[in-house]
């Protein structure tokens, strides 16, 4: 794969040696990781403020990305990989951010993060995941969020 896009947020601190692993398995050893951290509007203005940024309107939702503490952390673990990568921003909601990026991006796979629900969960609150799954152009790797009992449990003996 050429183009693999890595949508995170804070939401993905829990599985970013997951998420990363899989995105750097999978890409081309020329090819390029589009890391993008999609916000809403509140969780944007919230990160632009920690950041001490004065005008909102002269840094980018990209130039967040690359600020925020996630963004940081995974574009470092990318460098120590020698791995090549851009970072994206975007404002509005999660799920259309990540498809209209890989759309923008022409994307080879999308690398997502999630967590298990019930399928009542997921009839009345939706989910980002499923979403691209359903609409991207382009296959979808899903990386599910390890329970705590799984992680912790003893390996057999």
């Amino acid at each position: 794969m050429n183009t693999v896009l890595l949508a995170f947020g804070s939401k993905d601190e829990q599985r970013i040696d997951e998420l990363l692993d899989t995105a750097t398995s999978i890409v081309d050893p020329d090819g390029t990781i589009v890391l993008l951290h999609a916000f809403d509007r509140e969780r944007y203005d919230t990160i632009a403020k920690r950041l001490n940024v004065d005008n909102a309107a002269e840094i980018s939702p990209d130039d967040i990305a690359r600020r925020s503490r996630i963004g940081r952390e995974i574009a470092e673990r990318l460098d120590r990989a020698g791995v090549d990568y851009v970072v994206r921003g975007a404002i509005g909601e999660t799920s259309d951010a990540i498809l209209r990026q890989s759309e923008l991006e022409d994307a080879d796979l999308v690398v997502v993060g999630g967590r298990s629900r019930s399928a009542t969960g997921k009839a009345l609150f939706g989910s980002t995941a499923q979403k691209v799954l359903v609409e991207a152009d382009c296959p979808v790797t899903f990386v599910k969020e390890q329970s705590e009992t799984k992680e912790k449990a003893a390996a057999p003996a």
